[in-house]
């Protein structure tokens, strides 16, 4: 089994000064085998923080990063299950379930993981799944003053996965419970 990290737009320090000190205190070196992340890191400093949690770590390129060798896509295995990465910046509507299904099928991916809305969710969608991990921080979007920090771990065995939700609400660590397993 394998431990993933999926979270995304940062934005800090330029929206936001920090990750929330609640999720530093979960999020520690060595817990983690791989960090999928979103974009919208921002900077070389919050990069190499990420690093502290988990060196194996794939981040495509957001809208605000500093860094421009990030992919616009990748996709990565874990176990037997595929994951897509793309911040969601591109994809029109912007957070659109058919858009990001029309791009899990252009990925070919079991799991699409995208950004940019800044809001926690999930979709089954034509026997996959479409997660956004939210901003980790909190950072505001184009949409709304303020969002609900959140990310997702995934412990994927092979074709499943458990996929654990954290949220930050009201100064307390939220966490629900869902699960996934790929269709033969």
């Amino acid at each position: 089994m394998v431990l993933v990290l999926c979270l995304g737009d940062l934005h800090v320090p330029y929206r936001t000064s920090d990750l929330p000190q609640q999720f530093k205190d979960i999020l520690l070196p060595g817990k983690v085998g791989q960090i999928l992340c979103t974009g919208d890191i921002c900077t070389k400093e919050m990069y190499d923080y990420l690093k502290t949690i988990c060196t194996n770590i794939h981040v495509v390129k957001g809208q605000f990063d500093e860094d421009h060798a990030y992919p616009e896509t990748k996709v990565v295995k874990i176990g037997d299950l595929k994951f897509g990465l793309v911040h969601g910046h591109t994809v029109i509507p912007w957070g659109d379930i058919s858009s990001l299904g029309m791009v899990q099928r252009q990925m070919d991916v079991d799991v699409l993981i995208s950004g940019h809305t800044h809001e926690f969710r999930t979709y089954a969608y034509e026997d996959k799944l479409l997660v956004n991990p939210g901003s980790a921080t909190g950072a505001y979007s184009s949409k709304e003053a303020s969002t609900t920090p959140s990310f997702c771990l995934f412990d994927v065995d092979s074709t499943k996965a458990t996929i654990y939700t954290y949220k930050l609400k009201d100064g307390e660590v939220k966490k629900e419970k869902m699960f996934f397993e790929k269709r033969a």
